[in-house]
């Protein structure tokens, strides 16, 4: 594997492999806005295709078809994503090293989720995807974890020395502490089903139309609770996330069931999400594309702020679920 991925990711090869899928590029080409992969808009003879390519060694050939197949199970339910185009009877193409896959551009703004109409709108849509995710597991997808993926992000930041060393006690024992919350808050919950999720639906990965949203990037699904597609959509202080929440659940209801022992579990998920989003942005500091996006991580400040934060979380944990009916 190349010590920094993409190098070799030129606008030729992007072009290259467009038309190695049947494509007539004109040679306009924009970058859109991903990190984890690379992910472009071409223009064509006949309109506009965006080509996700997947960073090499992070998923297997099969964990991507299985990525691809949700998605089409999905959009043949009349589900609103954006599944990846098939193209001689494949999603999943290679072209100079680099695995890729095709998907038709859509248009649509960040949803704001202002109104409870809009609110129970999404929920009815995530309750039609988990509907569907309900069906059969993941097989060669993984299964989320709260408590391991906090130790082993914990883990990775403490042994690439990114803290100050001022900070580096406060940040095992804080760790230590949250570990210790979600472990608390898994047991209180109980065992939830795991299905089938989109795993990162955040509004980031929405596009809202007129007409409603449409889900994009599936690159994180996995096999969870289901409130781990609800809690991202949830901001503000506790009673503005407790009614976002109701109107998230009372169109979500109308299409699959919620256990609500899962609300014990958000701010489980905020914990452990926090940790291995930093992880993240440390893991892949030799791509040139994170130093340049996320400068702010090598400073005191930011670690400072990181620590009051998972401070923060231990009381969160600690409160009650949110209510709702």
């Amino acid at each position: 594997m190349e010590a920094i991925p993409y190098a070799r990711l030129t606008p030729d090869v992007i072009l290259g492999a467009a038309e190695a899928c049947g494509f007539e590029p004109n040679g306009r080409v924009l970058a859109l806005n991903s990190y984890e992969n690379r992910v472009y808009q071409i223009g064509t003879e006949t309109g506009f295709i965006v080509a996700k390519f997947y960073r090499p060694g992070r998923w297997t050939d099969a964990a991507i078809l299985e990525e691809h197949e949700f998605a089409l199970e999905l959009a043949r339910r009349e589900i609103p994503v954006v599944p990846p185009l098939v193209i001689g009877g494949e999603t999943l193409h290679e072209h100079e090293g680099y695995r890729y896959a095709l998907y038709e551009r859509r248009g649509g703004r960040w949803p704001e989720l202002a109104t409870r109409e809009e609110r129970v709108q999404m929920g009815r849509f995530l309750g039609r995807i988990h509907a569907v995710g309900a069906v059969r597991p993941f097989r060669e997808r993984p299964t989320l974890e709260p408590y391991a993926l906090c130790a082993s992000a914990a883990e990775r930041i403490l042994a690439g020395n990114w803290l100050p060393p001022h900070l580096v006690d406060s940040y095992r024992a804080v760790t230590r502490q949250v570990l210790d919350g979600i472990a608390r808050c898994l047991e209180e919950a109980g065992p939830c089903r795991r299905l089938r999720l989109h795993g990162d639906c955040h509004p980031g990965n929405v596009l809202w139309t007129d007409s409603g949203p449409h889900f994009v990037d599936l690159d994180d699904c996995v096999n969870g609770p289901a409130v781990q597609d609800l809690w991202l959509f949830l901001s503000g202080g506790r009673d503005e996330m407790a009614a976002k929440l109701q109107d998230l659940l009372d169109g979500y209801r109308e299409f699959a069931d919620f256990d609500p022992r899962e609300l014990r579990l958000i701010e489980a998920l905020r914990s452990a999400r926090l940790v291995n989003y930093t992880a993240w942005i440390t893991d892949r500091w030799a791509d040139p594309a994170f130093p340049r996006a996320f400068p702010w991580i090598t400073e005191n400040k930011y670690w400072e702020d990181h620590v009051l934060t998972l401070k923060e979380q231990l009381a969160a944990m600690d409160e009650a679920p949110l209510p709702v009916r």
